[in-house]
């Protein structure tokens, strides 16, 4: 996982290639244009798209993991609560494996609250739970990048 203000985007280059094209679009400007549908960066390797959605009481919510891929995680308007978790310390009750989509239920190990101005970036050892609310349900738009990392 790594989690930081996305002008320290730069500083997290040279682990893959793929990450470092994704990071090099969180700027202010690509950010602005993210728009709803699929953008891709490099075809199905590098891609994002954006989201709009209201945040959701925990236990609406589920974890996500991805074999493949990672995500960057980047909030633009709202907040929400994220919460992590090793894959196999969760119970996995479905599972897409031509979408590299596997979904768990479990204990967080972590937890922190995605704002606009950071992004997150989820490896395939961290489960992720998002859309949870703080305080209530809130409206957020965000973008997350999708990046081949295997």
């Amino acid at each position: 996982m790594i989690f930081a203000p996305n002008a320290a985007a730069a500083n997290y280059r040279g682990i893959h290639p793929n990450l470092d094209l994704a990071l090099s679009r969180i700027t202010p400007e690509f950010l602005a244009a993210v728009i709803g549908q699929r953008q891709e960066l490099a075809g199905s390797d590098v891609y994002v798209t954006g989201f709009a959605y209201e945040t959701l009481p925990l236990e609406d919510t589920f974890f996500e993991a991805h074999k493949n891929y990672l995500d960057i995680h980047i909030m633009l308007e709202g907040c929400e609560r994220v919460e992590l978790a090793p894959p196999d310390t969760l119970a996995e009750f479905d599972r897409k494996e031509n979408a590299d989509f596997y979904a768990y239920r479990g204990t967080a190990a972590q937890s922190l609250v995605l704002l606009p101005g950071n992004f997150l970036v989820v490896f395939p050892e961290d489960a992720h739970r998002i859309k949870i609310c703080l305080d209530g349900p809130q409206a957020v738009r965000k973008a997350v990048f999708k990046v081949r990392f295997r």
